[in-house]
Parts: structure tokens; sequence; C-alpha cells
């Protein structure tokens, strides 16, 4: 009795399909531990959001923070400028000292994208053009990077941000169901978190109740009002001293005082060295801490702070305060965002969905399989066979990548079940073909293999690049249904190339013996 064959193809095969059952359990159970596919919007519910991002006023933040760089250089430099201010785009100075002018031309030229125009020793400053187009663009993509940050960390399985037309941005959020979970992310996703270090304008802050907007900026000033009472006011130098571009992390704490929820944050080197150099000049003055154009403290400098670090307190809650620290360590916002269009997707759709889209694969798995066992026998088992792993390494591919599953992912699963047969029907074919040439039945199954080869790689590799352009061009829906055409083409490409091919290796012998064409191929030989 003639030993039977394993090949290299069959062991391949059989992990392939430890590997299938194995990953794909935890999103066929929902288990609590181990990968597993996450539901999209469209079948598991959640909130869908069109958001608008009022893009100009990133142009204005730029100008002040390049306003912020030129009173930083200037003091450390000591060069002395005068009615230094930050309005409409456009920053104005006059240089008191014309000996300084190679200086400060030196520090402006390397800074990108600037017109200056000078008349005397009265500079005025703006972005060009193209600097200001590409600071409208960035504030759009900066925007989708930090939104999709903020909501990761928020904890959110698999959200959805995505640019759409030149200044909207798609949001979906899966699996939110209640009403307070909705107003936390919607929150989060609005926070500008625009963190200023202020300097207080001690000359003139008893004035503050007096004073009118046009009058503060007359100074070079402006007027925010107390996160706590509205009815107190302070005046802060326009041009802050530092913002949270040099922020480097921030974190919840309790206050050993009040035990009230604090955030502490972290300022990059060079934050950290201005903060120090600022706080070292200026003991005995405030220095107030501005966030989202509210003060939340204004403490005294009592001596230099070093280490760059510093702390906000405030009328937190403990989620105000956790949804703050991560907004400021996910980034600011360069320009608002405004709602445009916001709709809540109830779980019953999604129910229905997976109800139906699973009635379609099952019928039609079922339909499959009694065709290929009716029509070719026990080769129809092994496509059969062959089909259900494909199944469970399609699941377990996903799940392993964290892929979010969409009604159109459903579909493509559905689509994947017709055609990972679809090799074995033209590879059982080309078998029956060899048979009617007279050829022995293991000859048969050898030329079978070699003819259909190559009309299997080119039927699949035309579909991949078919759903490579679709995923490529496509959106959000069309890019799942992509990705499980893909996964699913490959692993029937590797189920039927390999796996069928490796089965019928170790029966070649027991088929020779046996010659019933009729039982192996479904074909009687006459």
């Amino acid at each position: 009795m003639r030993k039977a064959n394993v090949t290299y193809r069959l062991i391949i095969f059989l992990i392939a399909i430890l590997f299938g059952v194995g990953f794909s359990m935890p999103s066929f159970l929902q288990t609590q531990s181990g990968s597993k596919i996450s539901l999209g919007l469209d079948l598991q519910g959640g909130l869908y959001m069109l958001l608008g991002v009022e893009n100009e006023a990133a142009v204005a933040s730029k100008i002040k923070s390049i306003a912020a760089s030129i009173n930083y250089y200037s003091k450390k430099e000591d060069i002395l400028i005068d009615k230094l201010k930050a309005k409409d785009e456009v920053i104005n100075f006059d240089l008191i000292d014309s000996d300084d002018s190679a200086k400060i031309d030196k520090m402006l030229s390397e800074i990108t994208g600037l017109n200056i125009q000078k008349n005397g020793l009265s500079y005025r400053i703006e972005l060009s053009e193209q600097e200001r187009k590409a600071t409208l663009d960035y504030a759009v993509l900066q925007a989708v990077e930090t939104i999709r940050n903020r909501l990761d960390q928020f904890g959110l399985a698999e959200p959805t941000v995505a640019k759409q037309g030149e200044d909207n941005i798609l949001v979906e959020l899966p699996g939110i169901k209640t009403q307070e979970d909705e107003q936390r992310a919607r929150d989060l996703i609005a926070k500008a978190a625009h963190l200023q270090l202020m300097a207080v304008d001690e000359k003139r802050q008893d004035q503050v109740y007096t004073l009118n907007t046009a009058e503060a900026e007359s100074y070079g000033d402006v007027i925010y009002e107390d996160v706590k009472n509205e009815k107190i006011k302070y005046l802060l130098k326009d041009v802050p001293i530092l913002d949270g571009s040099m922020l480097t992390d921030a974190k919840v704490a309790f206050s050993q005082q009040t035990n009230q929820p604090v955030i502490n944050f972290t300022l990059n080197s060079e934050g950290a060295k201005i903060f120090g150099d600022f706080t070292g000049e200026n003991v005995g003055n405030r220095l107030a801490i501005v966030l989202d154009g509210k003060v939340y403290s204004a403490p005294n400098i009592n001596e230099r702070i070093g280490g760059g670090s510093g702390q906000i307190s405030g009328a937190f809650s403990v989620d105000e305060a956790h949804n703050i620290a991560i907004a400021l360590r996910s980034g600011a916002l360069l320009a608002p965002v405004k709602m445009l269009e916001k709709r809540s997707i109830g779980p019953s759709l999604g129910a229905e969905s997976i109800q139906k889209s699973m009635t379609a694969l099952a019928g039609a798995s079922v339909l499959v399989v009694l065709f290929m066992l009716v029509y070719y026998g026990f080769s129809g088992i092994l496509a059969n066979i062959a089909l259900v792993a494909n199944i469970f390494i399609l699941i377990a591919v996903m799940a392993l990548f964290g892929a979010t599953l969409t009604l159109p992912g459903m579909a493509g699963i559905v689509l994947t079940v017709g055609m990972a047969v679809d090799a074995n029907v033209i590879i059982n074919e080309r078998i029956r073909e060899a048979l009617r040439e007279g050829l022995s039945l293991k000859a048969s199954i050898v030329k079978g293999y070699e003819n259909a080869m190559s009309a299997i790689i080119d039927a699949n590799v035309t579909t991949l690049i078919t759903v490579v352009a679709l995923y490529a061009y496509g959106t959000g829906p069309v890019k799942g249904f992509a990705v499980t055409m893909s996964i699913g083409v490959l692993a029937s490409m590797l189920t039927a190339i390999l796996g069928t091919r490796g089965c019928f290796d170790y029966l070649a012998n027991k088929i020779e013996k046996n010659k019933s064409t009729s039982f192996w191929f479904g074909y009687k030989r006459g």
C-alpha cells in the first residue's frame, strides 16, 4: 500500500485554515479578547456629522504666532521695537534704532512666505498669496488629523474622519448611542483647544472695565473674560508669550489644595526657554493662562519658572478635564469648525441590514455548495472546503487589520462566495477536458491545473486592479467593498491554487486506484 503524498501545498493550506479559524473566532463569537472586526455606522448605528472648517481663522492664528516670534526675538537680541500689533492678517511694528535693521531683516528672511514692506523704520508684514493658500489648505488637513487623534483617544472604535470637498470634513462615529456620548464627542470635536500664555497689561489693568475693544486695541491689548465669572475681565497684551504649538503633553491631576481636577502641561525645549526667560524678567507681574479666549487663571509670577511646565485650573468636572487634556495633547485646531449637518442613525437599521446580508450570504453559500457537490462530485466537496476556508481567512485578515465592516463590505463578502469557487470551476473543467483526451486520472489532474493557471491568474489580477482603483478613488463605503473583495480574491487564489491541489496530491494514489471519474469529478468517461 502506497503512502499518501503530503506536499508543501497541503501543509500551507492546513496552516491557512488554522489561521483563519483561530483569528476569526473572536469576531464570530464576540469574545472579550482577541482582534475583532468592528461594525460600521450603517450596521451598528451611531452619529454622522458634516463639519465646515472656518479656515480663514488659521491665517490670523499664524500671523499672531509670527508676531510672538518677532516679540521674543527682539527681546532676546535687545532690539527695541514699538507698536507691535497683529490685526486683520497684518503685522505692524516700528523699529526704534536703525542699527537694528539688519538683525530684524535677517530674522524675518528666515521665515518663508512673507511679504515685507518697509517705510523707513516702519514694518508691515503679511503672508504671501501662495503661503496664505497653503495655510488655508493645511488648516483643513490639520483639522482632519487633529479630530481623528482626539476621537482615537476618546476611545471610539474605528471613527471615520475624512476631508470632503475643499473645506468640509465628514465624521462618522459608530457605536454612539446615548445623548451624553454624542454631546461629549461633539464638544471634543468642536473644541479649538487654543492655549496661549499672555502677559497682563499691569499699567492699564485697572481701566479694563472702562475700556472698549477699540481702545484696548489702540494700546496693543485685548480684553478676555474669566472662565468662571464673565464679570471679571483681564486686559492682556495682544501678542502672546507662547501658544499651544509648543506644548508636548497634558495630563489630568488633582490639586492638593482644593482636590479639584487640574491639567498639568509640559512645553518643548523652545517653549520652556521662552517661558523661563519671560517669568525671570517679569517677577511680580501676572501671567494669564488663556484657553479658547477665556482666562482660566492669572497667577502672580513669584520667581523664574524653569522646567517648561505649568498648570491650568478651573471649574472642571473630571470628564471636562479629560476632554480638555485630550484636545491639548492632540493639538489645537488651527481654525474653528462648525456643524453643517448631523444625523443620528439608529441600530435597528443596522440590525435589519445585517440580518438580510446574512440571509443572502447563507442562501448563496448553500446554493453554491449544492451546485458544486452535485455537478462535480468529490472535487466539488474539495471546492466547498476551500470556500469555507476562504471565508474564515477573509474574516481573520480583516480582524487582524482592525477593519470596519460596512454594508458594502458585506456585499463584497457575499460576492466573494461566488468568486471563491470560480477558480475551482475552471480547474475542474480543465481536468474533465484532459480526461476526455484519454489521460490517466493523475495526469489529468496535473494538466488540468497547468491549463487553468493562466486563466485564474489573469481573472484575479484584473479584479485586483479594479479593486485597487476603487480603493484609491472611492469614498468610505466603496473602500470597504474594495477591501473585502481584494482580501477575498487573494484568499481564493491561495485556497484554489495551493489548497485543492494539495488535497488532490494527497489523494492522488487513491484516485488512481479507484478510477471512478464520475465519483471524483462528476464526469463519466466513456
